[in-house]
């Protein structure tokens, strides 16, 4: 058969678009200093990855699908269509650039050589240059690398050498150290070694942008050789399967190459190990042809008969020649080589591959390539394979227009109306560049599939379902319509031509053609008349008016006969294997409800296929679906066939009926159950869904039945489960699902159903969103997003698999405190008292959706930030009319005020720890530090401090810093956004405290890291106290346990004693050398470094030289601190020995040991100077340091030994030798080391307490108890509260009842003991300790006390703390015993109690213990200056002991935060059992170390389970991919139905109990239009329900009459809502309207009834309903009402038992196969009910009743019934129907009956 012709599509004009890129670039024309060449190539954007705005429609030919790069000189321009993409600009001219594959990622990277380097970008902006030490002449891409082909040359000094650099090549070097393995001697061999070779190899391998290329190995004789033949040049690679091509020059030898990874081992050479280099790349000459003078122009990959072939164009013997190739897989590993006998060539002087034929279709990693030919003749020909399919012309028009659009040189050219091809470039999918014979070139689409879906599909199941040979001969069918150039591309006529391909094989073609407009006498009606659509819309709607009667255009008469002679046996076998695979289209369409329309011309097609060839069964299978098919197609007696056609509603009743059975398999076609058939991969992905449901199990990538499946991965216990997962594996979602016939589709919603209460926890969101728990999915979806892998997919990827189902999943904005700004509710919470409400205090940002849902309606937030509020005028209350001695007063007044003022910033900074973000584009606020007072008596006037009263000075110096440190902490350390420029942006022209407390700030929050060297250096030489303290403390806490070496550098040079003896002394003030000592302590913690152990050991008891000695004890207590960090919780696993450590420690308790003191060898330190008075230490001095560091050392390690050395005075002498607050930091040192025992019980604190004490405490109001009462008193407090302490550490953050009941009973003890407040509470406390203590140790005891109490119940807001801190804040003032250091105890404990908001809480871990010992460290500042014996800044050290370990709930459908109740397990402890109790959200969780388990529970929301691993480290920060919780958020769902508990505290107006209380059930009568509308909204959020629920409350719906209708709908909208079923809408709905339609075509003779699908539907819901009842499916009910479907198939056998005609119709249709066949209103509904009453009762086909029948007679002689004996012949069918069949075939038999 001659190939047909077809047109070109011009696109238009082709100019490379760089061109007009370079014209527009920096506003030079293109010709200004740059050669006039330059190359261009277009390339398919999915080589790079990218994502193109296209639709992705193959018809749509625009140039914005095809991506070009540019190169003129030293400039590439990367362009997509008229945009330009990215612009590359080099320092040496480009030899070669191409896009590649490297590394292991999927990434494309362009590589661009120059001359001496080699120069790599990622399409993400980085760049890679790679140094050349030879000459590399051409560059070509691989698979898993770049090929570059070095030149031959000889003198060897021309080279560049290798380890000579460009700048490049050092930065280069230092990437690549990170990824070789080995030691430097031996790389340095390998590396000597791999030069050479690689300078004798004539080819290189550059495999991943950071490594060095690596020589190419040849494969000779079985050895491994490195290629050294420089005479093989490279003509061509390709990117996608390992082949390369080459070129002799010398032997005139094309050859084909295969590219292999092998194992370094197998090398000849054996030098370079495996571990270095693990494979090498080898080449395998696979073919090889003489004879050829010059290089093949051009080489490319085609595909024939869906095996690659390799194309060679050689324009010197103008033809193209290809080679086959075959892969065969040995050892897991794909071998290529050359099929011998694919070989064929055809005329040539141009050719490209292209995609045309079949643009969906992929072979292996190759799509279908076929290739596009230019004759010598200049015709342009496409052919697939070696057979030639059509040709192409130019359009008729194309050159007329082409003269009129350039007139001087037609005038020129007299032949331009003979327009010819002349070459053919730049090919791109299906689309080529074509030059004419005047040079001009065109951009051309070639048409290739067609427009028409449904022609489409067929042509692509033929070509999956068809031989070879087979579809070579459709093909030449398909392509050989020599009309199909002038016809267009309409969707009908395509459509009609492809019927015509099988028509013709029947008879002669008839003429299809499209109906030529009539003159102008034709009206506009009669042309849509006549029009196909009208055609087609006239088959489904018959009482629309129509010129022509129903008709078949374009189809056989059946009334004729077929042409003359015996077609050909292929031809025949064409028409049986295309009706198969035709057949199978069929059925897939069948599963979606939106291709009626295409089924239904399909069904007459495959009548006309099955009535050529015999089939019976077919015909009455298309027939009893589109039963109007019976008035044209006539029944025939030639027809012999009895095959039986698959039917998968045949096969879904059974399955549901009988499950699945390997019987059952001949009711799926054949290319369901084939591998890689995409076509009806509808129908098969629901197959594989059922077979799931019903038993089968996957083996590989298969079912055990056979159908392939793709199954998401997951864990599952049951078919339901397992079925979700091959949903979501096939990517079936709920917009597919509302696709399918709703019979077919309910047992996958029953499925869906049945695991949404609780489905496992490792499943992928897809099936999370399958199921409606879009909660699980978004968490799933958050952990993704966090990790690279997540990063790394494209966009398209994601959008493919949310779309279309998941648009609903709007992103969730989660309102917190990190991400609000301030509100309006701001007005709402201003202090009364304040004068200006505009002013900055630091907390504005306090109040949002958290905090509102946290403090519900309570004032607590009101009330702290007016506590803590320090930049407003206090009040201070006088007369009217004050005197001189009220002035005092007032200056008396306000300076007590003042001290509180100054300390409230370390609470605020508590208070808003972590709660906002800043802009890096403004200036960071600090708020300011106001110590004035506000007179309200005098009209608010302001009063401010006297400076000749008081000094001033002291009250501004560390309270400033403290202020700026609160702002500092304000900050998130979230998202490290913080940038150095930042910081310096913020940086002050002179040094102050401000900005010293907001560097410390920073620091604790772990931003500092972001400083470079000079940075630090800065600083420091700005000489500034403050900020030296604070950029020492920062930096250790953002460098803190990293040991850096620069950091540490920098702090120890503020440490004298590091420095060597022969440095001059320098005068550093002691408080610097205190931070610097704590400063190493926190960048060392945990280390147990030695000789910083060794440093700081000796620093306790240094003497200061010329220093203040009053500062000598903090300094001690700063070095014990940081020796303490240093071995933190070592004890004696420490590197080393710890006894001489400890031995010296005990020395500076006043401790008397034998053993020898550890005594430094190094004398560079200046050790030797320690406080030692004769031969003792001053233990009023060191002592502190060495309990504290001791007590840090052996922290939790339960050691003995070092308990029993700190022991309690158990005599009266030893009390009066020991200091009493000696003795408190010593019971805490005793019970930080044995941690375990401690209790949270008065016995515990009591057994704390020594005998000797204990008996005098119990004698003071004996006075004859001739003792030291007031030595034993003071023991017994500092005890107590040491104990105290203790336990608030043990129970930090943990918010223990029992530890916060028994702090607080202490702290009210110790509260009346200084003055009654309360009455008592209890005898089991001593009375009258205050006669014998002075006022001030019970105070500091009282705050102790305190603190430890608001450490213990940290973030929790606790509204009884909170009223007792506010009373001891309130009698503080004014009783006029304000004290600094009180003060600041409350202010801290204020803000522990809120900690964060109450979002964060303290850990228990040794580094928090550690620093919150550092923070609470007993001895209590005297006024704001006082840094004697503790440095105030360590007091925000406890930042480094918080945790983030708040949760909140938010409602995915709303955005919001929702109150949820939880259920927390915790893991089994020294104190308690496993335990589970019950939070509502938001909360604090327990610590990570013991939190086992988190479930949402409730009836309001969907149940929620969170399985935990309990482990002895920090909560998870922010961004960690393990985190179960997405930084404090877990996503519920609410269910419908049910209100949220701010809406409904109590459970009021829920659905439920609407329903219990009778106004659900009356609502469908009671309710109006409104309500139901309100109601629906209220209770369910689903767009589908909302807008059903509209349309019911149109008031239209009143004034129709189908009131029935209507109470219907409104039923099943309360029965989804109650039910949280939405997609039940969509089945009730349909089912109803089934039953409807098949009830009015019983009274009405216009019905638009076209079809009978809707009956199978209904046969597979009744089926679904049966498994239900059966138990064949597990569940606790049916999707759908039992009782309803049950009554639905008894209204249909109802409906087709009342017609009297329909007996009639059914026997001549059992005698004589006849349909009734008059063209009549009535007719037509006995046709459609004689087809309802065959596919409702599973009657067979006449032809197989018929068999039945006869075996029958031919065997039996009945004489009653034989109703039995065909119940075992016709097992499927209905019993009505059997005993119909022996009232027609056994009438004597039923007369003998009666």
């Amino acid at each position: 058969m001659s190939p047909g012709v077809r047109r070109l599509t011009v696109l238009g004009k082709f100019k490379p678009f760089g061109l007009i890129a370079e014209a527009t670039d920096d506003g030079k024309p293109p010709d200004v200093d740059v050669p006039d060449s330059y190359e261009y190539f277009l390339f398919d954007p999915h080589l790079t990855g990218q994502r193109d705005d296209g639709d992705g429609n193959e018809a749509n030919f625009s140039r914005q699908r095809e991506h070009e790069l540019f190169v003129r000189h030293n400039r590439i321009i990367w362009t997509s269509g008229s945009r330009v993409l990215k612009r590359f600009t080099l320092s040496s001219p480009i030899i070669k650039a191409c896009w590649s594959h490297l590394g292991p990622g999927p990434e494309a990277f362009l590589c661009v050589l120059q001359i001496g380097c080699l120069t790599v970008y990622s399409t993400s902006g980085e760049v890679v240059s790679v140094p050349l030490s030879r000459t590399v002449i051409s560059i070509w891409p691989l698979p898993f690398g770049l090929l570059l082909q070095q030149a031959a040359e000889v003198n060897q000094s021309s080279h560049i050498p290798f380890s000579a650099a460009t700048p490049t090549l050092a930065s280069r070097e230092m990437l690549r150290q990170r990824k070789e393995i080995g030691n430097i001697n031996f790389h340095s061999l390998v590396a000597h070694d791999l030069t050479s070779k690689r300078d004798m190899s004539s080819h290189l391998i550059l495999r991943d942008p950071l490594e060095e290329p690596e020589p190419i190995y040849l494969e000779e004789r079985g050895r491994l050789n490195i290629m050294k033949d420089y005479d093989e040049r490279t003509i061509w690679t390709s990117d996608r399967l390992p082949l390369m091509t080459s070129y002799n020059k010398g032997k005139m030898q094309h050859s084909v190459w295969a590219a292999e990874l092998i194992e370094s081992a197998s090398c000849s050479s054996g030098v370079v190990p495996d571990t270095v280099f693990p494979k090498r790349v080898s080449f395998r000459r696979i073919w090889q042809a003489k004879g050829a003078k010059k290089a093949a122009s051009k080489v490319f990959l085609a595909t024939d008969d869906a095996i690659p072939v390799i194309c060679f164009l050689i324009l010197e013997q103008k033809k193209l020649l290809s080679v086959g190739l075959q892969t065969v897989e040995i050892n897991n590993e794909i071998l290529f080589d050359v099929k011998p006998d694919i070989s064929w060539s055809v005329s040539a002087i141009a050719a490209a591959p292209v995609v045309v034929t079949r643009s969906q279709v992929k072979n292996g990693l190759l799509p279908h390539l076929d290739i596009i030919v230019l004759s010598p003749e200049n015709d342009l020909v496409l052919y697939s394979g070696k057979q030639c399919l059509c040709k192409y012309v130019l359009p008729s028009g194309f050159g007329k227009n082409l003269v009129s659009g350039d007139r001087e040189s037609a005038e020129k050219d007299s032949g331009v109306r003979d327009l010819k091809i002349t070459g053919l470039s730049d090919a791109v999918l299906g689309c080529i560049n074509l030059s004419v014979n005047h040079s001009q070139i065109f951009r051309c689409a070639l048409t290739g599939s067609p427009s028409s879906s449904l022609a489409n599909d067929c042509i692509a199941a033929i070509a999956e379902g068809l031989r070879s040979d087979l579809y070579n001969l459709f093909l030449s069918l398909l392509w050989g319509d020599d009309n199909s150039g002038q016809k267009g591309s309409c969707v009908h006529f395509e459509w009609e031509s492809f019927c015509n391909i099988f028509l013709g094989i029947c008879q002669k073609p008839t003429d299809v053609h499209l109906k030529q407009p009539k003159a102008s006498s034709e009206s506009s009606w009669e042309f849509l008349l006549n029009s196909n659509f009208h055609k087609t819309y006239s088959r489904f709607h018959s009482g629309i008016a129509s010129n022509n009667s129903l008709n078949l255009e374009g189809t056989v008469p059946f009334g004729t006969k077929t042409g003359g002679g015996k077609l050909p046996s292929k031809s025949m076998e064409l028409m049986v294997q295309s009706l198969d695979c035709l057949h199978a289209v069929y059925e897939s369409l069948k599963m979606d409800n939106l291709r009626k329309q295409d089924l239904h011309q399909l069904a007459v097609l495959l009548c006309n296929i099955a009535k050529f060839l015999g089939e019976k069964c077919y015909i009455d299978h298309y027939i009893r679906d589109f039963p109007r098919l019976s008035e044209t197609i006539r029944a025939c007696t030639t027809l012999s066939s009895c095959r039986k056609p698959p039917n998968l509603f045949r096969w879904f009743e059974n399955c549901l009926r009988r499950g699945s059975l390997p019987t059952n398999l001949d009711d799926l076609p054949d290319l369901i159950r084939k591998d890689g058939c995409s076509i009806v991969s509808w129908a098969r992905k629901i197959v594989s869904f059922y077979s799931v449901l019903f038993g089968d199990k996957p083996v590989g990538q298969k079912l055990s039945s056979g159908v392939p499946c793709n199954i998401a991965p997951g864990s599952y216990s049951s078919n339901e489960e397992l079925a979700i997962l091959a949903m979501a594996g096939e990517r079936f979602g709920l917009h597919q699902l509302d696709l399918l016939p709703s019979g077919v589709s309910l047992p996958l919603r029953h499925a869906l159903d049945s695991c949404r209460e609780s489905p496992p926890a490792d499943w992928p969101a897809i099936a999370y969103v399958l199921l409606g728990r879009e909660d699980m999915a978004l968490s799933v979806f958050r952990n993704l997003s966090s990790s690279k892998e997540f990063e790394m997919q494209s966009d398209t990827s994601l959008i493919s698999m949310s779309i279309p189902y998941m648009l609903h999943l709007h992103p969730v904005i989660v309102p917190s405190s990190l991400s609000e700004s301030t509100g309006m509710e701001n007005t709402k919470i201003e202090d009364t008292s304040s004068v200006d409400g505009s002013v900055i205090d630091g907390m504005e940002h306090i109040f949002n959706s958290y905090t509102q849902l946290r403090y519900g309606r309570d004032l607590r937030l009101n009330e702290v930030r007016r506590l803590l509020c320090s930049a407003r005028p206090v009040v201070i209350q006088t007369s009217a009319n004050p005197t001189i001695s009220d002035q005092e007063q007032q200056q008396d007044q306000l300076w007590r005020i003042a001290q509180r003022t100054a300390v409230l910033p370390l609470g605020r900074g508590a208070f808003t720890l972590s709660t906002i973000h800043t802009l890096l584009t403004e200036a960071f606020t600090v708020p300011k530090l106001v110590l004035a007072g506000r007179l309200p008596a005098q009209q608010n006037a302001i009063v401010n401090l006297d400076p000749n009263v008081r000094n001033i000075q002291e009250l501004t110096t560390w309270p400033e810093f403290h202020n700026a440190v609160a702002a500092g902490l304000r900050l998130a350390p979230l998202q490290g956004k913080v940038s150095r420029t930042w910081i310096k942006y913020n940086k002050p022209g002179e040094p102050n405290v401000v900005h010293a407390g907001l560097l410390f700030g920073l620091g604790l929050q772990g931003y500092l890291h972001v400083l470079n060297l000079s940075d630090i250096y800065q600083y420091f030489t700005q000489d500034h106290e403050s900020t030296t303290v604070g950029l020492m403390l920062g930096l250790a806490a953002s460098y803190r346990r990293t040991m850096q070496p620069e950091i540490a550098k920098a702090l120890f040079f503020h440490v004298p004693a590091r420095y060597q003896a022969s440095y001059a002394e320098f005068e550093i003030p002691t408080l610097l050398q205190s931070a610097a000592l704590v400063s190493v302590g926190i960048l060392f913690e945990g280390s147990a470094h030695q000789q910083t152990m060794q440093l700081l050991l000796g620093e306790i008891g240094r003497r200061s030289a010329g220093d203040n000695v009053l500062e000598r004890e903090g300094y001690a207590v700063s070095a014990g601190f940081s020796l303490g960090l240093v071995a933190l919780g070592r004890g004696g696993d420490a590197l080393g020995s710890l006894d001489p450590f400890v031995n010296r420690l005990l020395q500076y308790l006043g401790a008397k040991e034998g053993r020898s003191l550890l005594v430094p060898s190094n004398e560079d330190h200046r050790i030797a100077a320690q406080i030692t008075d004769g031969n003792t230490s001053n233990v009023d001095i060191t002592a502190p340091g060495a309990i504290i560091s001791l007590a840090l050392m052996y922290l939790k390690t339960e050691s003995e030994v070092i308990f029993s050395k700190l022991s309690i005075p158990q005599t009266h002498y030893e009390l009066e030798c020991v200091r009493p607050d000696f003795i408190m930091l010593r019971v805490i040192a005793r019970n930080l080391i044995m941690w375990s025992r401690i209790r949270p019980t008065c016995d515990w604190i009591q057994s704390q307490v020594p005998e000797v004490v204990k008996n005098g405490i119990s004698h003071l109001q004996d006075d004859t108890y001739e003792v030291d009462v007031e030595a034993l008193v003071h023991a017994y407090v500092n005890i107590v509260a040491g104990a105290c302490i203790s336990l608030g550490l043990r129970f930090a953050g943990t918010r223990d009842g029992n530890a916060r009941d028994l702090l607080y009973n202490y702290a009210l003890y110790l509260l009346n003991e200084i003055k009654p407040v309360s009455a008592a509470s209890g005898t089991a406390f001593p009375r009258g300790i205050s006669k014998f203590v002075d006022k001030g140790t019970l105070e500091m005891c009282l705050y102790l006390v305190i603190l430890s109490l608001s450490v213990v119940m940290a973030g929790s807001g606790d509204l009884q703390i909170f009223r007792l801190l506010r009373f001891l804040r309130s009698r503080n003032s004014a009783d006029g015993h304000a004290n600094y250091g009180t003060q600041m105890a409350v202010s801290l404990a204020t803000g522990f109690l809120f900690l964060g908001v109450g979002m964060r809480t303290f850990s228990t871990s040794n580094g928090s213990i550690a620093m919150l010992l550092i923070t609470l460290y007993p001895r209590l500042p005297s006024g704001p200056n006082d840094n004697r014996c503790h440095l105030q800044a360590f007091r925000h050290l406890y930042v480094l002991a918080t945790e983030a370990r708040w949760l909140q709930t938010i409602d995915v459908d709303s955005g919001l935060p929702v109150y949820t109740p939880i259920e927390i397990t915790v893991k089994e402890t020294e104190l308690y059992s496993e335990t589970r109790f019950c939070e509502v959200t938001p909360c604090i969780l327990p610590e990570r170390a013991i939190l086992k388990r988190i479930c949402v529970c409730g009836p309001r929301y969907w149940p929620q389970q969170v399985e935990l691993v309990p482990e002895e480290k920090h909560w998870w920060s922010f961004g960690d991919k393990s985190d179960p919780f997405s930084s404090g958020v877990i996503h519920v769902k609410r269910k419908v139905g049910a209100c949220s508990y701010v809406d409904d505290p109590v459970g009021c107006f829920g659905l439920r109990t609407l329903d219990e209380s009778n106004t659900l059930a009356s609502s469908h009568r009671e309710l109006d239009s409104d309500s139901v509308d309100h109601l629906v909204s209220t209770f369910s959020s689903d767009p589908s329900l909302i807008a059903f629920a509209q349309l019911c409350c149109d008031k239209s719906w009143n004034d129709r009459s189908d009131s029935d209708f209507k109470e219907f709908c409104l039923q099943v909208l309360f029965d989804c809502i109650s039910k949280d079923r939405p997609a039940l809408l969509q089945v009730y709905l349909s089912l109803y309207t089934t039953i409807a339609s098949m009830a009015d075509l019983l009274v009405k003779t216009d019905s638009n009834v076209c079809d009978s699908l809707s009956i199978s539907s209904l046969k597979v819901a009744l089926a679904y309903n049966e498994a239900v009842t059966s138990g064949r499916l597990a569940s606790s009910g049916g999707f759908v009402q039992s009782i309803f479907l049950a009554s639905l198939g008894k209204r249909c056998e109802e409906i087709l038992n009342c017609s009297t005609e329909l007996k009639i119709n059914l026997r001549n249709y059992l005698t004589s196969e006849a349909w009734p066949d008059d063209n009549n209103s009535k007719l037509q509904k006995d046709t459609m009910l004689l087809s309802w009453y065959l596919k409702w009762f599973s009657v067979p086909s006449p032809s197989i009743i018929r068999a039945a029948v006869e075996k029958i007679k031919s065997k039996f002689k009945i004489s009653t019934s034989a109703v039995p004996l065909l119940r075992l012949l016709l097992p499927s069918t209905h019993i009505s129907a059997i005993s119909e069949i022996d009232r027609v075939f056994f009438p004597s038999n039923v007369t003998i009956a009666l």
